[in-house]
């Protein structure tokens, strides 16, 4: 259940993002995985890939990065085509 509502999270603000740059898609996303996040970047990258089918983000690479910090998911970059 919290990794759904992460990754819509996530997803929201990624689709928010690239519509206001009038991108055609979205090619790669970084991430930082938090102590608090409990997802390992494997994990994340298959969630991701899950709920970006169809959007602008399907098909970008996913670079995951663990953490120790604590927090959940951290939006690093994301890289857009337009």
């Amino acid at each position: 259940m919290h990794d759904s509502a992460t990754m819509l999270s996530l997803m929201r603000k990624i689709e928010a993002l690239a519509r206001s740059h009038d991108a055609r898609r979205v090619t790669a996303v970084r991430v930082k995985l938090g102590a608090l996040s409990h997802l390992s970047p494997e994990h994340f990258r298959e969630h991701f890939e899950e709920a970006a089918r169809g959007s602008l983000a399907g098909g970008a690479a996913v670079e995951a990065q663990q953490t120790p910090d604590l927090f959940d998911v951290f939006l690093v970059d994301v890289e857009l085509e337009t």
